[in-house]
């Protein structure tokens, strides 16, 4: 029986950082492992996969945005991204099973966890992969945006967004893990376990300057040096985050 869950999304390609959360006590003993989507996307798109590959049954992957986007660039199909080197690049890394593993995952599943009845674990809502829900989103937004989950899901958890929170959402209780390679707000990379009723956030402090090192050492990306001293030096706060995010948000 599935009594704890280990929550990590937003893996983003960022290897090193997936295997230090994974190499946490209390991530390592959660009897289950949830990754809410958007593995890919990133200076490592294949390395991620294959490790959360190689944690077999224990982990359950579900498909975000960023996963499908690459997909189907890798399928020929025209998702808009042409202007993104880290796209088309991430796109043409993935092997004929990286692309069978993407297409066989699921959207979304429910659980029932001891303390918490059934949880929904999505990557951004229940019924779209890229939309925009935030810890300060106005409650008739909320209730549009879950109109259609059963009323015995009790619990959401979602990801997308990259910055932890914990809310009631009408009676509902939602929870947003941050992202383990791309953090929003804050260092380190985030992560969240679910046990006995109980919410635990956690977050794994990184060495910026051995992070930005290996991945560059660790990436075929042209453009990888750049792209990790931007990223990992100069993270977007939360405040400059939510700003960016508000237009979607229907504000």
């Amino acid at each position: 029986m599935t009594r704890s869950v280990a929550v990590l999304s937003d893996v983003h390609g960022v290897l090193p950082a997936l295997d230090a959360v994974l190499a946490e006590p209390a991530v390592r003993a959660a009897d289950l492992v949830v990754v809410t989507g958007d593995h890919t996307w990133g200076p490592q798109p294949c390395e991620v996969l294959d490790r959360l590959v190689a944690l077999g049954d224990r982990a359950v992957l579900v498909r975000g945005n960023a996963d499908r986007e690459l997909l189907h660039i890798a399928r020929g199909l025209d998702v808009g991204l042409d202007d993104d080197p880290l796209s088309v690049w991430g796109a043409a890394q993935l092997t004929s099973d990286h692309l069978a593993l993407l297409e066989a995952m699921p959207e979304q599943l429910t659980l029932d966890l001891p303390g918490f009845g059934l949880v929904r674990f999505c990557h951004a809502t229940p019924r779209d992969d890229a939309e925009v829900v935030l810890v300060d989103s106005r409650l008739g937004r909320w209730h549009e945006v879950l109109a259609d989950l059963p009323a015995e899901v009790g619990t959401m958890v979602c990801g997308h967004t990259h910055m932890p929170f914990l809310r009631l959402v009408d009676r509902r209780l939602v929870v947003n893990p941050g992202s383990v390679g791309l953090p929003y707000g804050h260092p380190g990379a985030s992560w969240a376990v679910l046990s006995d009723g109980q919410v635990t956030f956690g977050r794994t402090t990184l060495d910026v300057d051995r992070l930005v090192r290996d991945v560059v050492d660790g990436s075929g990306w042209p453009d990888v040096e750049a792209w990790a001293d931007e990223t990992f030096r100069r993270p977007a706060g939360d405040v400059e985050a939510l700003a960016a995010f508000a237009p979607r948000d229907g504000r």
